[in-house]
């Protein structure tokens, strides 16, 4: 299947640059005010719901995981590379990290106050991401948030596009689109923050990211 392809290209190519992109991305927090802050916002709104306990799905080396590990919530990470997750492991000896695939969590059906999924999509061809979003509002429980990153096409007319990448292919989402392939999977947006690429940047493309909500279960 071309999916089962993409994804074994994705956790070779990860595997291969993992000890690489751990130096060059585990600091990053440090300098973006904006992504510390929707992340707060989300450690809010998932404590406050009475479930703190988080996964953070395609974790990488494991400092985004840490860092919800600071601000209160029980989170613990997942990622398909090994390597990543061996790296996550020692880094933070402390906390749970789990080799695993978003197309079938080995999470129980409405475990978890919050999903973390910071650009882990940005891989998955457009035809596999409904599979991928179905499985986040399915171990959300009922009233539990999910706060996804991604980078933004530009044009509305084409909801998905294609992008270099160092690692291995990648896409990007008209933001309107992927709300609504989120509403279509049972979870609604709550919040929108879009962030503008500095001048530096080599890829001038809109960073997203979007709060969503699993709905309550109804009264009996």
């Amino acid at each position: 299947m071309v999916e089962h392809d993409a994804l074994s290209a994705t956790r070779e190519a990860y595997d291969a640059s993992a000890t690489t992109y751990a130096e060059l991305f585990r600091d990053t927090l440090r300098d973006s005010p904006l992504d510390r802050a929707i992340l707060g916002a989300f450690a809010e709104v998932v404590s406050a719901s009475g479930d703190g306990r988080v996964a953070d799905l395609g974790c990488g080396p494991g400092h985004i995981t840490a860092h919800l590990d600071e601000l209160g919530l029980a989170a613990f990470g997942v990622d398909a590379s090994p390597a990543m997750i061996e790296l996550a492991r020692q880094a933070y000896p402390g906390l749970r990290f789990d080799v695993g695939s978003m197309t079938a969590l080995d999470i129980a059906d409405g475990a978890l106050g919050g999903v973390l999924s910071r650009w882990s999509i940005i891989h998955t061809p457009p035809q596999e991401l409904p599979v991928i979003l179905a499985e986040f509002q399915r171990v959300l429980a009922p009233g539990g948030h999910l706060l996804i990153g991604f980078s933004a096409s530009e044009d509305p007319s084409h909801p998905t596009q294609i992008f270099d990448h160092a690692v291995a292919p990648a896409y990007r989402w008209w933001p309107d689109h992927l709300a609504a392939l989120l509403r279509e999977s049972g979870l609604a947006e709550v919040a929108r923050m879009v962030r503008e690429p500095e001048p530096t940047d080599r890829r001038q493309f809109q960073s997203i990211q979007l709060l969503a909500r699993k709905a309550q279960a109804a009264a009996a």
